[in-house]
């Protein structure tokens, strides 16, 4: 992989990861761009003790414009995007409307393809491998940042989800505090080991490989289920089988193993409904363990958690989306409509042939 760093006309950071070594990145972005200016603040909420961003200036970010004026696309036949090369790899910036920013965190973007009209699916194992890389290089180089507690590595895929761009891309956020999620799952590590002497982790996925009937994928380093209580629809973990805290601890035999596990999951996703219907809406989540700079996580908490990725749609049955209503929004009390047993079923019966 060659790692490549340039600026915007903005000041923003722009990265490019290549496969091949010999890849020239000179390109200059000729746009007449105004100095950035985020408003990005963070306030914490008292009676639930999680914490809040409000950003403001989203409110003008770029909404579905049409794909020849498509910001992520390459450069080219004199129309200049975000990235200056008339072709990429892989490229990861800063987003222009970041929800966090200067003090209050990082937020980047990361495009998978230069492709428009391809998704993550489509991408050879070796382009995903690239992906890999870049998500590693992104955790490692945004832990160095004072104001970056955890990495959260993500992609939203479909309208139905929220996104504003069609080109295949995720984003990354350094966030400025351990997230309510991650303190949640940290704090059920720390009870079990203290119950049990064991791993929480570890010993969900011993659990769930013995059973069995959720599991959906079971490579010689990675393993895939349907959680015993998932939230989602269909909603699947994909843990790697060597605990790890972060994509930086990966082993090569672990980072070699996952774009084939990977890609065959996000290929099921597209077949649960059936032929005749459309991209499946998904969110695909790196879930990190936070670095421990505040005090608030220690270097103990950090080695309890389990590097993982969780996957899930919103479609719960064809045309019909599953919405965070009164339960679920009020109350924070998930009630799912497809039995996660069911829903392992399913994505067996849909693997590749």
């Amino acid at each position: 992989m060659k790692k490549t760093a340039t600026r915007l006309a903005d000041g923003r950071e722009l990265i490019y990861y290549d496969a091949r070594d010999d890849a020239a990145r000179d390109a200059v972005d000729q746009r007449p761009l105004d100095p950035i200016s985020t408003r990005s603040e963070i306030r914490h909420d008292r009676l639930l003790g999680d914490d809040v961003a409000v950003a403001s200036h989203r409110q003008g970010r770029t909404y579905h414009p049409p794909a020849d004026e498509c910001p992520l696309c390459p450069s080219r036949d004199g129309r200049l995007s975000e990235i200056p090369a008339s072709d990429y790899d892989v490229v990861v910036f800063e987003n222009r409307f970041p929800s966090l920013a200067g003090d209050a965190g990082r937020c980047e973007v990361v495009c998978f393809t230069s492709d428009h009209d391809a998704s993550f699916a489509d991408l050879t194992a070796e382009q995903a491998a690239l992906v890999l890389d870049a998500w590693t290089d992104r955790t490692a180089e945004l832990a160095q940042l004072p104001s970056v507690e955890q990495v959260f590595c993500f992609e939203n895929r479909g309208r139905e989800i929220g996104v504003t761009l069609g080109h295949p891309h995720g984003q990354i956020y350094g966030y400025p505090f351990p997230t309510p999620r991650t303190r949640l799952m940290l704090r059920s590590a720390v009870e079990h080991r203290e119950r049990t002497g064991r791993n929480l982790f570890d010993d969900v996925v011993a659990e769930e490989r013995s059973d069995g009937s959720r599991i959906v994928l079971d490579g010689e380093h990675w393993t895939a289920f349907v959680p015993y209580a998932a939230h989602w629809p269909y909603e699947v973990h994909l843990y790697p089988k060597r605990r790890v805290p972060d994509l930086t601890a990966l082993d090569d035999a672990a980072r070699t193993e996952f774009p084939q596990m990977y890609l065959e999951l996000l290929k099921r996703f597209d077949r649960i409904f059936g032929e005749g219907e459309p991209p499946t809406p998904y969110i695909a989540a790196w879930h990190q363990a936070p670095f421990g700079k505040g005090g608030e996580v220690s270097r103990a908490d950090r080695e309890e958690f389990a590097l993982h990725l969780e996957l899930f749609t919103i479609r719960r049955t064809s045309g019909k989306l599953k919405f965070l209503a009164g339960s679920e929004s009020g109350m924070n009390v998930f009630i799912n409509d497809v039995p996660p047993e069911a829903a392992a079923e399913r994505l067996r019966e849909v693997a590749s042939k």
